[in-house]
């Protein structure tokens, strides 16, 4: 779990990073990584979920 946790902190960063790329200075390929990332930190999401359901019973 911890290494899924490590895993999502990238991802955020690297959204994060991309997203204000593309608002900031008009990166119009920072955000199409933005829309990439955040499909990606939305299934780590889910799987983080379905761990921490397992763990907490």
């Amino acid at each position: 779990m911890k290494q899924l946790v490590e895993k999502l902190n990238a991802e955020i960063a690297e959204f994060v990073k991309n997203a204000e790329a593309q608002v900031v200075k008009g990166n119009k390929a920072a955000g199409a990584r933005a829309r990439k990332a955040a499909l990606a930190l939305m299934k780590d999401l889910k799987e983080f979920r379905k761990v921490s359901v397992e763990a907490a019973k």
